[in-house]
């Protein structure tokens, strides 16, 4: 079960694409954070989804917002995955523990071995102020992404 709108984000810290560390935390006070679980790399629907918000990129990264991705994969396999899909925004990696991030935030499939398609946007605060979770086959609405933030 995902984690509800109004509770307060887990902490976390993955290593990107590049390898560096990535903390929720490093934006708290500064942006909000758009934070999307997708279940692999090369995948039909996620790269689909990957490349959507890298083609709106100014809606997901700018002076108040980051945009977030996280996958179960290895940092060497997103590394290459985005260098092949010009993606411009960190990847990170929740490979190992395998899919503890994904477990706090109540999106990883056990059965799957890795996390659905769950989204979270939190505020400034850390707060989690909206969220969808979809299925492995379906693909997520940007433009719902939009308007939330534009709630914020």
């Amino acid at each position: 079960m995902a984690i509800e709108v109004g509770t307060e984000a887990p902490e976390f810290e993955l290593k990107d694409n590049h390898g560096a560390t990535v903390k929720l935390s490093d934006f708290r006070g500064e942006k909000n954070v758009v934070l999307l679980f997708y279940p692999f790399a090369f995948t039909g629907v996620c790269t689909g989804e990957l490349c959507a918000l890298r083609d709106e990129l100014p809606k997901f990264v700018n002076d108040d917002v980051q945009l977030l991705a996280v996958s179960n994969d290895s940092i060497h396999t997103l590394r290459v995955f985005g260098e092949q899909e010009g993606l411009e925004y960190p990847l990170l990696s929740d490979f190992w523990p395998h899919g503890n991030t994904s477990r706090a935030y109540g999106v990883f499939d056990e059965d799957k071995g890795c996390a659905v398609r769950g989204t979270f946007i939190i505020d400034k605060a850390g707060v989690v102020r909206w969220t969808v979770v979809n299925g492995l086959p379906d693909a997520r609405d940007l433009n719902e992404y939009v308007k939330a933030l534009d709630t914020l």
